[in-house]
């Protein structure tokens, strides 16, 4: 079996952070951390190279696969920065229709300026998400 690349480490957040070369994404990354350490009530830590995620869950596929994932996350990607809701956005369309300007995949939040999105929204999101995770 392989190794699941994207696991949690030892790597530093703090440095993964400063090493963002984008000053805006940079300071949006700290936002957003400090925004998910408040929700959840737990530490950063990092997951492979560039995920920076709180808390941890057992995931459990059809297939019989699990493995070890956050409970929420983010990522600040040169594109956008990347939130990890880990249950997906059913049920949270009028979160959406309030949060400002973003895009969303499957699971991934996309914003490429945090002052483009109304921030008490984002939180209430992240809260519900996690609340909904923990409950599952």
């Amino acid at each position: 079996m392989s190794t699941l690349k994207t696991s949690r480490n030892d790597n530093s957040v703090d440095d993964f952070i400063a090493g963002v070369a984008d000053e805006s994404r940079r300071r949006d990354a700290e936002a957003v951390r400090e925004l998910m350490a408040r929700v959840t009530g737990e530490q950063p830590a990092m997951w492979g190279d560039s995920i920076v995620g709180f808390g941890e869950r057992r995931l459990r596929y059809d297939s019989g696969r699990e493995l070890d994932w956050p409970l929420v996350g983010f990522s600040p990607r040169k594109q956008a920065l990347t939130l990890y809701i880990m249950d997906g956005f059913a049920g949270y369309q009028e979160l959406l229709g309030r949060l400002g300007k973003h895009s969303t995949g499957k699971a991934c939040l996309y914003i490429k300026r945090l002052d483009q999105v109304d921030l008490d929204v984002l939180e209430d999101l992240v809260a519900r998400s996690v609340r909904h995770v923990r409950s599952a």
